[in-house]
């Protein structure tokens, strides 16, 4: 589909019948920006658009998508010609649109998940939710901006992004434990003995020792089943 042509032509046709841009605009209902952009070829009037405009134009929407006057011997040949360029550019538009979305889902994504780490405390639920929403909404938005055409590689690509995300957001979480002393994000299970706090991740469990005091520390050990006599003496080792 030649939308210069296309934009050309729709220009003639509206001085051939002496209205201006804003008269058309007006009686479309759309703004006198629109149809400068249709006839400098910028893009294409909204298909809801094309019966009302070719009936302004007294064109045929055989002859608005060939961009020029068809003769009656080719209008079949013309009409089938316009049906795939129509269908190939409704399907362009649709995927732009859809990569549109993605990204704005993408970088909704981060951004949720960046005001998870810094507005809530880490073993807030607030805080792993909001995680976990904003990774779950990136991957939703990274699945069409794949612009492989197999099914088998885009779900390969879109898991393989959410482990990737998902491993860094443990990372980073990890360092927050080991070097800003602050409990784990993620922890399946959260337990109080006095002023010890034992949180189990899925990978590493961690004991805050002597909470809210000078004397606060935070250990990381292996994930394993700790009864609480084992909790309350690791606060009591020297690491």
């Amino acid at each position: 589909m030649n939308q210069e042509k296309i934009g050309k032509f729709i220009s003639e046709c509206r001085k051939s019948k002496k209205i201006t841009q804003s008269q058309l605009a007006e009686q479309l209902g759309v703004t006198d920006r629109s149809v400068s952009n249709w006839e400098n070829g910028k893009n294409m009037p909204d298909l809801s658009l094309w019966k009302p405009l070719c009936e302004i134009l007294h064109i045929t929407i055989n002859e608005l998508l060939s961009g020029e006057k068809i003769k009656e011997g080719n209008n079949q040949e013309k009409w089938e010609e316009n049906m795939m360029n129509t269908i190939d550019y409704s399907s362009k538009k649709m995927k732009q649109k859809n990569q549109m979305i993605g990204f704005i889902l993408l970088l909704s994504g981060v951004f949720i998940s960046t005001l998870g780490l810094m507005a809530f405390h880490p073993d807030s639920h607030s805080c792993s939710f909001s995680i976990i929403i904003g990774i779950l909404l990136s991957t939703i938005g990274f699945f069409p901006l794949i612009k492989s055409k197999s099914s088998l590689k885009n779900f390969i690509f879109t898991v393989l992004f959410f482990l990737g995300y998902m491993g860094m957001i443990l990372c980073l979480d990890y360092v927050g434990v080991s070097y800003n002393k602050r409990p784990p994000i993620f922890s399946t299970t959260i337990t109080t003995i006095d002023d010890t706090i034992y949180y189990d991740t899925f990978f590493y469990d961690v004991v805050r020792c002597h909470k809210n005091t000078k004397k606060e520390t935070f250990k990381i050990i292996k994930n394993q089943k700790h009864d609480n006599e084992t909790i309350i003496n690791i606060c009591k080792e020297k690491f």
